[in-house]
């Protein structure tokens, strides 16, 4: 796109289906290189990615020539048969249906830079639930619980 200069920085969180701690840590690098791969070959700029045995949080600076909704599409399409084709895990792998996604100026890159990376760490003293609650209500989006994630309690 000629004469279009965007600059979106989105922190796109989605679920395991059912909230299975099915993400092995044998696993979590080579799964975050393949989603960070797929990314760039859609011209997204990966900034962060961590995937938690049942979740997953990212931070892409988004191209504007697909929608963010595509690009989730394709990341949890396109994992899921990673995982399924290479077998890590007895029965079928699959995302839960829906996302959050979250977007930053540039001068917040760092702090959620930071947030990624140090989920396990954040993990030992915040559920999901809690952490995703949270992200709903710092940004002022209305939800409705019966229609948020499977909670595993």
């Amino acid at each position: 796109m000629a004469n279009t200069y965007t600059q979106l920085f989105i922190h796109i969180v989605f679920t395991v289906q059912g909230r299975n701690n099915l993400i092995a840590e044998k696993h979590r690098e080579e799964l975050e290189r393949y989603i960070v791969g797929m990314t760039l070959v859609r011209n997204h700029k990966p900034l962060a990615i961590f995937c938690m045995p049942d979740h997953l949080h990212f931070l892409v600076g988004i191209n504007p020539n697909q929608s963010l909704s595509d690009l989730v599409r394709d990341i949890k399409s396109s994992s899921s048969n990673f995982i399924n084709n290479n077998s890590w895990m007895p029965g079928k792998f699959s995302w839960q249906e829906g996302y959050g996604a979250f977007s930053y100026s540039k001068s917040q890159v760092k702090n959620v830079i930071t947030y990624i990376r140090n989920q396990p760490d954040h993990h030992q003293k915040n559920t999901f639930h809690d952490e995703y609650i949270k992200l709903l209500e710092l940004f002022d989006i209305e939800y409705n619980p019966k229609y948020l994630f499977d909670w595993v309690d």
